[in-house]
C-alpha cells in the first residue's frame, strides 16, 4: 500500500509508485480507487496552489467543524518543510508536531486529516505547492496558531532573519488559546 503510517492517528504519508526511464518519469498523483482501497475515501472539492520564495512560512491554519478540511499536500516544484500539529483534544498526540520534507524530487504527499493545523516553510529558492481539500474554504470557520508558538517550538529550518510572513500570519494566537473545536474520536 502506498500509505505510510505516522505515529499520529490518521496522519499518513502517501508515496506514489513512480515509473522512471530515459524520458523522465510518470506517476499517478491521485487515484480514487487507490485511496478507497487504502480506506482513505475522501471527496475532494477544492484544489489550492501557492507559489512562494525561500523563507516564506505559511501557517499554521485550520478550519473548525463543520467546515473542517482534510488536505492532501504535495510540492510540484521546489522543496518545503510541511508541518502538521494535532489539535484534537484527547488525542494521544495532541499538541505534538509532525514535520516532513515534501519536494518535487521525492514526490511524497502528506494526507492531513481534519483536526490538524497545517503550515509549511519554503526551503528551496522557490516552491509551488498544491493541495486538495475535502471541504470548501469558509472564512467564518478559520482558525490559526502562531508559527512561532513557544509551546510547539517548531523548527521551520529557516533562520529568523530570513523568515517572510504575511501580515495575517504575524497575528495568529498562541496554541493554548487558539479557537479550536476538535475532539479526538479514536
Amino acid at each position: 500500500m502506498p500509505f505510510l503510517q505516522t505515529e499520529f492517528p490518521g496522519l499518513l504519508v502517501f508515496q506514489p509508485i513512480v515509473y522512471e526511464d530515459e524520458r523522465g518519469y510518470f506517476f499517478e498523483s491521485f487515484n480514487q480507487q487507490v485511496f478507497q482501497n487504502g480506506e482513505q475515501d475522501y471527496q475532494w472539492v477544492q484544489d489550492n496552489q501557492s507559489f512562494s520564495y525561500y523563507g516564506v512560512i505559511r501557517g499554521l491554519h485550520f478550519q473548525n467543524p463543520p467546515k473542517a478540511q482534510t488536505k492532501l499536500v504535495r510540492t510540484l516544484q521546489g522543496k518545503i518543510l510541511d508541518i502538521a500539529v494535532d489539535i484534537r483534544k484527547g488525542s494521544p498526540t495532541y499538541g505534538k508536531v509532525y514535520s516532513i520534507e515534501l519536494s518535487a524530487d521525492n514526490k511524497l504527499q502528506l494526507l492531513i486529516p481534519a483536526g490538524f493545523a497545517h503550515g509549511f516553510s519554503v526551503l528551496s529558492e522557490s516552491a509551488t505547492v498544491l493541495y486538495k481539500c475535502d471541504n470548501l474554504y469558509d472564512k467564518t470557520a478559520e482558525g490559526s496558531i502562531a508559527y512561532n508558538d513557544p509551546t510547539l517550538n517548531i523548527d521551520w529550518n529557516i533562520p529568523a532573519d530570513k523568515v517572510i510572513l504575511s501580515e495575517k500570519d504575524r497575528s495568529h494566537p498562541p496554541f493554548k488559546i487558539c479557537n479550536n473545536h476538535f475532539e479526538f474520536e479514536g
